[in-house]
């Protein structure tokens, strides 16, 4: 599995932009991406996703950062070396189409390289509340276990500022790897 995660200017893949891209392979932990772009010529920028990830709007117009296209291109380069391409995460498929619909908006052959399917922490953690005997929490009528909440069901020890899209993907891969083996990944979060 690829553990990813995205940090982006919206949450509408069709009109907001990538910003950053943090991944890691949970064969092998070490093997990580990180890299970051500036917006593309028209994308929609949300003040309150800026809020969330950190990003200044110098930061994510800067002429020196790579364009979308080539985050996509690296980021795919990267994924050939992961022998199981499935994405995973807490929201994988927010984080799948972001890269699919940059990969789309330049022609990228991005459909060899991965896997349509992908692996959600929050349904994984929510059943397992369930297996548990507890109920998972719930507002305005529908699931609200955030990965803060699943975090601290875990006992995952973090100190989170701004969101990063490799810190959340490495926080995101240790909560999958407790779930799964009911022991740590990292020693950071031990």
């Amino acid at each position: 599995m690829i553990i990813v995660d995205v940090e982006a200017s919206g949450v509408d893949p069709n009109k907001n932009s990538l910003l950053s891209i943090g991944a890691l392979d949970f064969d092998d932990p070490e093997n990580q991406f990180y890299e970051e772009c500036r917006i593309w010529d028209g994308a929609h920028v949300e003040k309150e996703a800026l809020e969330v990830n950190g990003f200044t709007k110098e930061q994510i117009i800067d002429p020196n950062k790579k364009s979308d296209r080539e985050l996509v291109e690296d980021f795919l380069v990267w994924a050939e070396s992961c022998k199981e391409r499935t994405f995973a995460g807490q929201n994988p498929s927010f984080d799948r189409d972001f890269i699919q619909q940059t990969a789309y908006r330049y022609h990228l052959n991005w459909s060899w390289a991965l896997a349509h399917r992908t692996i959600d922490l929050h349904s994984i953690a929510y059943f397992k509340m369930l297996k548990d005997g507890k109920t998972p929490p719930s507002k305005n009528s529908h699931s609200a276990l955030g990965l803060e909440e699943i975090i601290k069901m875990l006992g995952v020890k973090l100190k989170r500022g701004k969101h990063n899209a490799l810190e959340d993907a490495k926080v995101e891969a240790e909560c999958l790897y407790r779930l799964i083996h009911d022991k740590p990944l990292f020693k950071e979060f031990s």
